[in-house]
């Protein structure tokens, strides 16, 4: 059982240390109130198919890895219950 403690806690270190540096990376999206006054659409080809772009990897992988730290903190609360 101490093994499996090891390697959770292991792995759990590696995703939040992936997590905070994609976090870090990641550039702000939202224009803010000057978008609402300006009138930019959000509406155009760029918007569509955004998830295509190193952005919207980033933010799905930072997604992704959120959920792995959940089920990670969820999994190591029940190996040191026991």
């Amino acid at each position: 059982m101490q093994i499996l403690k090891t390697i959770l806690l292991v792995i759990y270190f590696v995703v939040c240390l992936c997590l905070i540096i994609l976090a870090m990376i990641q550039s702000k999206e939202d224009a803010g109130l000057s978008s609402t006054i300006t009138g930019s659409s959000s509406n155009n080809f760029f918007e569509k198919n955004k998830g295509n772009t190193k952005e919207g990897r980033q933010k799905k992988w930072t997604v992704i890895l959120g959920v792995v730290l959940v089920v990670l903190c969820i999994a190591l609360g029940a190996v040191y219950a026991i």
